[in-house]
């Protein structure tokens, strides 16, 4: 078994190891290592001290385990704003794209401590034993994580809390960043809150959405996840966000649904 989601090639190119095979197709990666390739693009775009407050990816079409280049650009320059493109390329056709938005960071703002909104927070990650995602649920990209859940059932219909810790890095030799950690455990959100069978039920997501109002803090990432599905064949997951201080941001995941 591989030790990272991926191999540099060189100039922006990588090459998916077998851990970021998905659920969906034998052939295709699981969303959240593309998702983590393209935060990577975006953090080294122009590096600077800004936040990433969102950042949006848009599956263009099944990522494949075969090489990727990545490409990223500024698209709307600013002290106080940017917009970062990133995208993802198989063969020369466009796999994924992601937009981030970076706001400036400030020394210290005069706030009162209500402005925070009400503190929210899960168990910690000790109190619960691990679980590995069997690979007929989750593919590769299963032992990737350790998986701790607090509620529900990962494989199992249903709202679902757990906690999600990558346990490779994301491009070989390199540490994952807090974003990266953030991404990669996000795109999971409809996976452990599934609302149908997934042995006879598709709910894949063609894009993911993560709002921040703070970095996360260390390697857990916990999400408070929940799916809801309609008749004509799209649905909603969405998540609140944590670390094991509190609550960071918010996750939504649009997901076209069919018969397997």
């Amino acid at each position: 078994m591989p030790n990272e989601l991926f191999l540099p090639l060189g100039a922006g190119a990588f090459q998916p190891t077998d851990l970021t095979r998905g659920p969906w197709s034998s052939s295709s990666q699981h969303g959240g290592p593309p998702s983590a390739l393209l935060a990577r693009a975006v953090e080294w775009t122009e590096p600077t001290s800004m936040f990433v407050a969102r950042f949006t990816v848009e599956f263009i079409r099944p990522v494949p385990l075969a090489p990727l280049t990545v490409a990223s650009r500024v698209t709307r320059p600013g002290r106080r704003v940017q917009l970062i493109e990133a995208t993802l390329t198989a063969d020369e056709e466009l796999v994924a794209r992601a937009m981030a938005l970076r706001i400036r960071v400030h020394k210290g703002i005069d706030l009162p401590p209500e402005a925070a909104g009400p503190p929210e927070t899960l168990a910690p990650p000790d109190t619960v034993e691990p679980v590995r995602l069997v690979p007929v649920d989750w593919g590769n990209f299963g032992n990737a994580l350790e998986t701790r859940p607090l509620v529900g059932g990962l494989t199992e219909p249903g709202p679902s809390v757990a906690w999600f810790r990558l346990r490779v890095p994301v491009v070989q030799g390199e540490d994952p960043s807090p974003l990266q950690r953030v991404l990669v455990a996000a795109d999971c959100g409809n996976g452990i809150s599934s609302a149908v069978d997934i042995q006879r039920y598709l709910f894949i997501n063609p894009d993911l959405t993560v709002y921040q109002h703070r970095p996360a803090v260390g390697e857990w990432v916990g999400l408070d996840a929940l799916t809801r599905l309609e008749k004509h064949g799209s649905g909603l997951a969405e998540a609140a966000l944590f670390d094991e201080s509190g609550r960071l941001g918010r996750s939504l995941q649009s997901l076209y649904v069919d018969k397997r």
